[in-house]
């Protein structure tokens, strides 16, 4: 990450003149035809600001701690940080770019649960104190690394939602946390508070009430020891509903209000990412090759259908598992994408059972395994909406003829003015961003510069 906070790092299109995000669409997907027919990302950051507006209404009294991890696109570090944002690092990596937005220690919490000892002297040596723990083995290397670290306890949840049973459970139990609060007040360790481990998938918000229960718990058995805890965080989880918000802080700040008032001078954190840039990115991919197959009739070789079945698509896109759609390993659902077309389609059009393909040619390289679309050829484009969380990284790609789809960046004129109006200036706050007009159908190629991930 090195010169990354003196080099200038994106431009930034201003829709204006009636222009919509659909037409930066538009314009980049002819440009691309015009050229290679790379896949791309259209990133709306007035959809940030507008869930962040949506947070502090339902959330008013939890602050958000952005999940890096989720989408370390540089502009979105920076957007949130202008909104007043805290951030979650896992590793080195993620630290060094956050630092380098100017974001204060005091407002990064380094939440690797298995921390190489190299990562744990950088976070010492740049004031990150805080650091979270789960268990003795890592208490004892922060304890030998980060003598001044403050420690979050990381506390697991019971699974409440069906299929939650069979996940990887994170964090202490209950019956482990006053051990490793008797070992870390033995090694001169400070505990200040504890975070709650919540499923990205979880949709149950009484998972919340009892995370802040077992809290109590715990502060009650550190403040009992000896610590003075302090820091509440009760997880991620959030899927970007204003629906889930409501729920979840109906059902939390009774028991918030109850087990930690404001008389407790407790502050509650919480660590939305999925929520904050899932539906401000949309994926544009191309399709590189296709196959007719059988419906239903496995036995038959996949290039010889029958002509009486109807038949199958295979479609095969220049992105797939192991690129944008990485999180298709980890069994998340991709929903099905829209076709791009130029004009208007007819209503009438058939559709066909299909299925989207990476370009690997790998049996793991599935990413929607049946949807219903138009035949569709080779060179055509679809559009992946909610592409914004997990799809930024490029760890699994191997080969340098496969680098990351580049990002375009756009605001409104209007979410712009309403940005500013919250106390978010151009000058101040917001110094990597150039501004550039895009007007309707003529969004200017120069309005937004790819960040590699």
């Amino acid at each position: 990450m090195k010169g990354i906070a003196d080099e200038p790092q994106y431009s930034v299109g201003l829709l204006e003149g009636g222009a919509a995000l659909c037409d930066v669409i538009d314009n980049h997907i002819y440009e691309q035809s015009l050229t290679e027919k790379n896949a791309f990302f259209v990133a709306d950051l007035g959809v940030i600001m507008r869930q962040h507006v949506r947070w502090r209404t339902h959330m008013a009294q939890i602050r958000p701690y952005y999940a890096v991890r989720c989408n370390s696109s540089p502009a979105v570090i920076e957007v949130l940080a202008a909104l007043g944002a805290g951030f979650i690092c896992t590793n080195k990596s993620e630290l060094e770019l956050v630092q380098s937005h100017g974001i204060p220690s005091e407002d990064i919490i380094y939440s690797g649960v298995c921390k190489q000892v190299s990562q744990i002297k950088y976070a010492a040596k740049n004031g990150i104190d805080l650091l979270v723990c789960d268990n003795e083995a890592e208490l004892r290397k922060i304890s030998r690394c980060h003598p001044n670290a403050k420690l979050l306890l990381q506390v697991s949840t019971e699974a409440s939602s069906q299929g939650d049973e069979m996940s990887m459970a994170f964090g202490c139990s209950l019956k482990d946390c006053r051990h490793l609060l008797v070992k870390a007040k033995e090694l001169g360790v400070q505990v200040v508070g504890v975070r709650s481990h919540i499923s990205s998938s979880c949709e149950d918000d009484q998972v919340y009430v009892h995370a802040v229960s077992d809290a109590r718990c715990v502060f009650d058995m550190g403040e009992e020891i000896g610590f003075n805890m302090n820091v509440l965080d009760i997880g991620g989880g959030f899927s970007g509903s204003e629906t889930q918000l409501e729920m979840i802080n109906t059902a939390v700040m009774s028991m918030v209000d109850l087990y930690f008032p404001p008389s407790t001078g407790v502050s509650i954190i919480a660590e939305p990412g999925s929520f904050f840039v899932s539906s401000a990115f949309t994926l544009a991919v191309n399709i590189i090759s296709k196959e007719v197959v059988a419906r239903d009739r496995q036995d038959q070789a996949r290039d010889d259908p029958s002509p009486n079945d109807e038949p199958e698509f295979q479609y095969y896109m220049n992105e797939g598992v192991y690129g944008s759609f990485a999180s298709k390993l980890c069994e998340t659902l991709i929903p099905a994408p829209s076709v791009h077309k130029v004009g208007t389609p007819p209503l009438d059009a058939p559709v066909f059972s299909s299925s989207l393909w990476g370009p690997s040619a790998d049996d793991l390289d599935q990413v929607v395994e049946h949807c219903l679309l138009p035949e569709l050829n080779i060179g055509d484009w679809l559009t992946f909406s909610q592409a914004g969380a997990y799809t930024m990284g490029q760890p699994l790609r191997t080969t340098p003829d496969s680098p990351a789809p580049p990002v375009y960046y756009v605001i409104s004129s209007r979410d712009w003015y309403e940005m500013q109006d919250t106390g978010v200036t151009h000058e101040a706050t917001l110094k990597n961003f150039s501004l550039v007009p895009c007007f309707h159908n003529s969004c200017h190629t120069e309005a937004a510069l790819s960040v590699p991930a």
